[in-house]
């Protein structure tokens, strides 16, 4: 858990850094892809990460711009991540100016529980990296290259001149 804002922020930084190189390289053709028939396309997962959160983060009180939960993807690539980046922005604007490191101890209610503002972070940050990975797989089975997280993807071993991990 965190225990203080700027701990937060900079993780935050860091991975919603990592989620918006994803989010560049979609194309609109991307955007219908699915694992099978029936579930989510990548364009669903991704217009997911930009406004279905912040139920989680409105829940700690804070407030700031993002777009409605109730509106529909946008069938373009660069929508989706614009307005990412946008709300990534408003996000880390809300927590430094709205929360102190002795606020995060305090309890609200997520999903009928009692979690700490820092455990609602943590939740919120781990939410996303999860969806992430969802989105790693469809953007394979869509033919987009895929950027390395926490270590080099498949393609990045070859652009370093390295030897891909054998199977």
């Amino acid at each position: 858990m965190f225990t203080t804002v700027e701990s937060f922020v900079r993780e935050y930084e860091l991975e919603s850094a990592n989620t918006q190189k994803l989010l560049d390289a979609l194309t609109d053709e991307s955007l219908n892809q699915t694992q099978v028939e029936g579930y989510r396309p990548l364009g669903f997962i991704a217009w997911h990460l930009v406004h279905t959160d912040r139920g989680m983060l409105y829940g700690t009180g804070l407030t700031f711009e993002a777009p409605s939960a109730s509106s529909g993807p946008p069938t373009q690539a660069a929508a989706i991540a614009d307005a990412y980046r946008s709300t990534t922005k408003n996000i880390l604007n809300a927590i430094s100016t709205q929360l102190t490191d002795a606020k995060l101890q305090e309890l609200v209610d997520m999903f009928g529980l009692k979690w700490t503002i820092s455990a609602t972070l943590y939740g919120y940050l781990k939410h996303e990296i999860h969806h992430r990975g969802q989105l790693t797989i469809l953007m394979r089975q869509a033919g987009l290259p895929v950027i390395g997280m926490y270590g080099p993807s498949k393609e990045q071993w070859a652009e370093r001149g390295m030897p891909v991990p054998a199977l």
